[in-house]
């Protein structure tokens, strides 16, 4: 049976942590079918917190080691869910 496998990115502080995700988001990017990013902008506010949605692709040691990279940062926090299809 096959997965569809979405990683939620909590980022506390995008200014701070971008660098490194960006880098691991690269490093994965063979593996990352589609990818989201929200924060909220107002006219008197960019906040300093995001949210990365990102759809895997591939097996399942290269997605963990992905989310393990992620997890390993500072101030991100990843949680997974997993579809049967």
């Amino acid at each position: 049976m096959s997965k569809r496998i979405i990683l939620g990115v909590s980022i506390s502080q995008r200014t701070e942590s971008v660098p490194q995700v960006q880098s691991i988001l690269t490093e994965c990017g063979c593996h990352i079918k589609t990818r989201l990013g929200l924060h909220e902008v107002t006219d008197n506010l960019c906040s300093p917190a995001g949210l990365l949605i990102l759809e895997m692709h591939g097996d399942d040691a290269a997605i963990a080691h992905c989310e393990s990279k992620l997890n390993a940062i500072d101030g991100v926090q990843v949680k997974r869910m997993e579809f049967d299809v």
